[in-house]
């Protein structure tokens, strides 16, 4: 198991508990070795830090990764499976969103279909506004029309990966990694189960929809991570208002040449205010793929590790075992 979390000290010692009592059972009926609880925490200022280290005496399950500052939650997500052993591998959030429960579920459908990976989707999502709902739906669909892999509809940052996937899938370096949309993009076998979302167990979610942080995340990570179809959209943009610049030009001159009055610098304005938008807006998408590229180049490694706990390996960052 692999969980980033950012303060969630209201939600821990339940997510441990149902964890614990889930993995238990599968490995008391001969369907799981063992298990690791790999905990990654990104900078938390909370007392979750502390809970873990609580939790964690006289057992030999859960291990905690501390982040030397924030760096995100897939970034984290990589590191926690750049630590992982096991055969394979669950990923989830930390806020009980997820219900671990649906464990079973997953690796009942990894072992019946050999599949590399598991994608659980919604069917439905409590505690969730209709404006939040729908906001996530245009998303989602933004993102499946545009892409150039396959991305599930409703499927979130929890899956079951298999060891060959968690290996390919901590070669990519990506500074700003987008963890659903390289999961597809790796292959392999993949299927789906469905579940119920449930409401956050306790505390605030750290993901408000129209946040800066969620909309940054969209632009540069999301949305062009897999496609082209923003610079795309931006030259057919630009050609459909020249094209219609050349109409309306020749619409006025018409007009002009039958003798009708138009105003020396009403329509000129106009024409060169609307052009000027597009082009910003241009240039804007266009920014979007460069600054992908400045970051890339910067080669820097895409999280540090202040302290472990749990753990009796430290690999290097990247390297599959």
């Amino acid at each position: 198991m692999v969980l980033s979390f950012f303060n969630e000290a209201d939600v821990i010692p339940e997510l441990v508990s149902r964890l614990r009592k889930t993995l238990g059972k599968l490995e008391a009926d001969g369907e799981l070795a063992g298990h690791e609880l790999i905990f990654v925490n990104d900078a938390s200022t909370d007392n979750s830090r502390g809970l873990l280290e609580g939790l964690a005496a006289g057992q030999n399950d859960i291990r905690v990764l501390n982040m030397s500052r924030n760096f995100g939650v897939s970034t984290c997500a990589m590191a926690g499976m750049e630590y992982s052993t096991g055969d394979a591998l669950v990923y989830m959030d930390a806020d009980l969103q997820d219900p671990p429960e649906t464990i079973p579920d997953m690796l009942a459908a990894y072992k019946r279909e050999a599949a590399d990976v598991v994608h659980t989707v919604r069917r439905s999502r409590a505690g969730e506004t209709k404006v939040k709902l729908l906001i996530t739906r245009i998303g989602y669909a933004i993102l499946k029309y545009i892409s150039t892999v396959t991305l599930q509809v409703e499927a979130g940052d929890f899956k079951l990966l298999s060891r060959r996937a968690v290996d390919h899938l901590i070669q990519i370096r990506e500074k700003r990694p987008y963890m659903r949309g390289l999961i597809s993009w790796i292959g392999f076998k993949q299927t789906t189960i469905h579940y119920n979302r449930e409401p956050r167990f306790a505390g605030e979610t750290k993901f408000l929809v129209l946040s800066p942080k969620v909309i940054a995340n969209f632009f540069s990570s999301a949305l062009i991570a897999f496609s082209d179809i923003p610079l795309q959209l931006s030259s057919w943009l630009g050609a459909c208002v020249s094209l219609l610049s050349a109409v309306y030009s020749a619409w006025l001159l018409v007009k002009w040449a039958a003798g009708a009055r138009i105003a020396s610098w009403a329509f000129p304005l106009a024409i060169v205010s609307f052009l000027s938008g597009v082009q910003l807006f241009c240039i804007g998408l266009l920014g979007l793929y460069i600054a992908a590229i400045h970051v890339e180049s910067k080669r820097r490694p895409n999280y540090i590790v202040e302290s472990t706990a749990g753990f009796a390996y430290s690999p290097a960052p990247g390297s599959p075992r």
